[in-house]
């Protein structure tokens, strides 16, 4: 470290004096985070994790030590919590700047700091250490740890692990608006999750555009989903239907023509409008009365009250509950009605034509998905077979018709159809940048 290197005991010098532990908890905190986001911007990685160890684990992690760190005496008073609290927002001060610089290679080095066999090893002469190495323990061993180590997995790593993995963009979401998490978790979670998003977005572009090529297999991408060589044709289904009657232009007349609807009025339009054109008339009458009865019974007592830009929300959000979770602890009963005989891919084009009409609505959605792999990550990935395909064809779909790059058919094979329903193989996918359209 250089001579003009900051410490926390050069910076707050009160901080390892005896009234330390005099001190406001929340008073120590905020001194404590204001030194590591000064920091965090002037210093280099290496010595930004020296100060971090020496704060936390110096001392701790020495066998014969009775030293206790600093930040532990201001806790001592049985405030593990918020000890817990401030180790976490401190890492996430680190790591939000790490990611915003591009320095997100030593994110891996802070999470290594934990793993010292030395922090285990309890010593009965020092009881004091004993209690404050069971704090970092615990700390280890939570929650909120495995959602920093999230942070230096690599995409790739992460699938290879619990079949949840695969979606973390989704858990990542739910971290960002969780108001318990602190901004700085708040913000890197947002950015992870983008990182995620895009990362497949490309992938899967990729994917198609090689796939389709005359080029040496050894130059195709990777198939970004788990779907195997047949995505491609599950692709072109999805965005077979362009032109006049695209999804798109549909919801597009559907915004226009409901501006003036009292609320009961727009609850039986987006009803017809979800449904319409949906393959399986049989099973969507079904499933249409189910959800007209549930989104009746919603708001009864504003029936006639005209629809604004804040109800439009209100309403696509409740929509979603009735269609994935609507207290976001279990599957709604839409839900396993749909994706339980295998409609993943209907459930998945009603979700999209909801966003489609209120774009605002998308986080909302992601949050419920979110809830939804919470609920099934109990069970193994045999059980959930179901519930990752309709993950799949819902990660594909919003990737073609929810973000920025627009996907065509183009015919390419002369003697085939116009139409593209009766042989999608003479047919291709090309995808262009689009500028995204917010409601």
């Amino acid at each position: 470290m250089t001579a003009n290197s900051l410490s926390i005991s050069q910076e707050y010098p009160h901080l390892v004096t005896s009234q330390s532990r005099q001190l406001n908890v929340q008073i120590a905190q905020e001194e404590v985070y204001s030194f590591f986001v000064e920091i965090v911007k002037k210093l280099s990685p290496d010595d930004v994790l020296r100060e971090f160890k020496a704060l936390f684990i110096d001392g701790l992690d020495s066998q014969d030590s009775h030293f206790i760190p600093v930040i532990y005496s201001i806790f001592l008073n049985d405030n593990e919590q918020e000890f817990c609290n401030t180790l976490k927002r401190c890492s996430y001060i680190i790591i939000n700047n790490w990611t915003t610089n591009r320095k997100e290679k030593y994110i891996q080095e802070l999470v290594n700091l934990f793993a010292n066999a030395n922090l285990k090893v309890k010593n009965n002469n020092f009881p004091a250490i004993n209690n404050c190495k069971s704090w970092l323990e615990n700390f280890i061993n939570s929650k909120d740890y495995q959602e920093i180590k999230l942070f230096a997995a690599k995409y790739e790593e992460l699938s290879k692990g619990h079949w949840a993995n695969r979606y973390t963009s989704y858990l990542l979401i739910d971290q960002s608006v969780n108001e318990n998490n602190s901004r700085d978790q708040q913000e890197a979670a947002r950015k992870l999750s983008r990182q995620m998003k895009d990362k497949f977005k490309f992938e899967l572009a990729m994917y198609i555009a090689r796939s389709q090529s005359t080029l040496s297999s050894t130059t195709r991408y990777t198939n970004p989903s788990i779907l195997g060589d047949n995505v491609l044709h599950l692709i072109k289904t999805i965005v077979l239907k362009k032109g006049v009657f695209s999804h798109e232009n549909i919801a597009n007349i559907f915004v226009k023509q409901t501006q003036e609807q009292t609320l009961e009025q727009f609850k039986l339009s987006i009803e017809k409008y979800l449904f319409f054109s949906v393959d399986n008339q049989k099973l969507v009458e079904s499933l249409r009365r189910k959800f007209a009865d549930n989104l009746s019974l919603w708001k009864k007592d504003c029936s006639q009250e005209i629809i604004t830009k804040e109800l439009f929300l209100r309403t696509c959000n409740r929509v979603i509950d009735s269609l994935t979770t609507e207290n976001g602890k279990e599957p709604s009963s839409l839900f396993i009605l749909l994706l339980a005989p295998g409609h993943s891919l209907t459930l998945v084009i009603i979700l999209l034509k909801t966003i489609l009409i209120c774009r605002n609505s998308r986080r909302h959605l992601e949050i419920r998905i979110a809830h939804l792999i919470r609920y099934y990550e109990k069970y193994p990935q045999d059980e959930c077979k179901w519930l990752i395909n309709f993950m799949e064809i819902f990660n594909i779909t919003f990737a073609i018709y929810a973000e920025n790059v627009e996907y065509n058919l183009i015919k390419v094979e002369e003697n085939q159809s116009s139409n593209p329903q009766l042989n999608l193989d003479g047919y291709r996918v090309f995808s262009q940048m689009k500028v995204d359209r917010q409601k």
